[in-house]
């Protein structure tokens, strides 16, 4: 446990618990450290404006996080957000529907009592603060055989920390194209990563429609690209995109390009990974530019970086273990990809050290905060990192 002194000034005065939607005291069980705000508003990038979050990357954030579903051409686009101080209040908080990432003709294989669904700390279509910001950006790109909610613990994180998080459902990447190359149903789509990254980012350089929310409230000259597995080699290639100064491979094993408007560069991977080896995700890490960072998680697997291991029905029952029990079809050709085990690092410790990095980056970069401690220091704050490197 970690315990954040809260000073109540600026938003803080606004929030219940010194947390905006946080735990009063102990961690909650997101694994995360307590939200607080500490101290005075503080400045970010060309004129921005923030409360004093904790300088401890892995706390939670004073924001309650807003989350609405928009429509980006062929895309499906999740935008989690800073909401209003206390507008959460009274809210259910919102929750995702896995069968919504199946085809068309599987998504009623899996009765609503068996469901498997995936519970977020945020609420539906609160109002942004308007208060604060702008906000910069994060874009992250789920992996093969997802959707864009599988990374939860983290881009709730990056929201109740400040940042604009949009993730989309990839055609040609999701759960139900890897199902129909098995089973009788269409592809979504042709799979084109690079130029979804690219109508994302040219949508919110120019906010209109179901974006309009966020218009003159976020600075698009300041991105930040993750992406985890396939989508990690989606970030690795969104180096030199408009805006784009940070990218974070997750368990990705694709180098990234030099690019003169590139801060900076993070990597992570599970060590026990099966599917992105570990000497694999170090490899693309010396093949890139610098500065760059990388961070090892011991014997952590591919999906650490996801809460889709600790997703469970009210039965206790997994994802695959659902799959097999209703007879999905093509759920073992997927399974392979389903990297869970018992004896791995736990999640919400794995979340916690994720968080820690990629929020420690972000800021860095995309708020210009310079209070933050450095991460070469994260051995010694978690003992479950296994390696830890940079080239500056």
């Amino acid at each position: 446990m970690r315990v954040q002194v809260c000073t109540i000034t600026g938003l803080a005065a606004a929030l219940l618990a010194c947390g905006g939607g946080g735990s009063s005291g102990d961690d909650d069980d997101t694994g995360e450290p307590d939200a607080a705000v500490v101290g005075e508003d503080r400045d970010g990038c060309d004129g921005a404006r923030f409360p004093g979050t904790a300088s401890d990357p892995a706390v939670r954030g004073p924001w309650a996080v807003g989350a609405r579903t928009v429509q980006i051409g062929r895309l499906t686009v999740e935008v989690w957000y800073p909401a209003a101080a206390g507008s959460e209040a009274g809210q259910q908080p919102a929750q995702y529907d896995i069968r919504q990432a199946l085809s068309p003709s599987l998504r009623d294989d899996i009765p609503e009592d068996d469901n498997p669904w995936q519970h977020c700390d945020c609420y539906r279509d609160l109002p942004l603060d308007e208060g604060y910001g702008p906000y910069p950006v994060v874009v992250f790109v789920h992996g093969t055989a997802a959707f864009r909610h599988q990374s939860l613990p983290q881009v709730t994180h990056w929201a109740s920390r400040g940042f604009v998080v949009v993730a989309a459902d990839h055609p040609g990447l999701m759960l139900g194209d890897t199902l129909a190359t098995l089973c009788p149903d269409d592809p979504s789509g042709e799979q084109d990563l690079g130029g979804d990254v690219d109508a994302m980012l040219a949508a919110l350089a120019a906010p209109s429609g179901e974006l309009a929310f966020l218009a003159g409230k976020i600075d698009a000259s300041r991105v930040g690209v993750a992406g985890h597995s396939a989508g990690g080699g989606a970030a690795a290639s969104s180096a030199g995109k408009p805006g784009v100064r940070v990218v974070m491979p997750l368990a990705g094993a694709g180098a990234v390009a030099s690019s003169a408007s590139l801060d900076g560069i993070l990597y992570m991977g599970g060590m026990a990974d099966t599917i992105a080896q570990w000497d694999r995700v170090e490899g693309a890490w010396e093949s890139s530019p610098t500065p760059r960072h990388l961070v090892g998680l011991t014997n952590a697997g591919h999906l650490a970086f996801s809460d889709l291991c600790e997703t469970v029905n009210a039965q206790g029952q997994n994802l695959l273990e659902i799959a097999d029990e209703h007879g999905l079809c093509g759920a073992q050709f997927a399974g392979f990809l389903f990297d869970c085990n018992d004896d791995y690092l736990d999640g919400p410790v794995g979340w916690e050290i994720v968080n820690y990095a990629t929020t420690s980056m972000l800021e860095a970069s995309l708020q210009c905060r310079e209070d933050l401690p450095p991460l070469s220091g994260i051995q010694t704050s978690y003992p479950d990192v296994g390696a830890y490197n940079e080239a500056l």
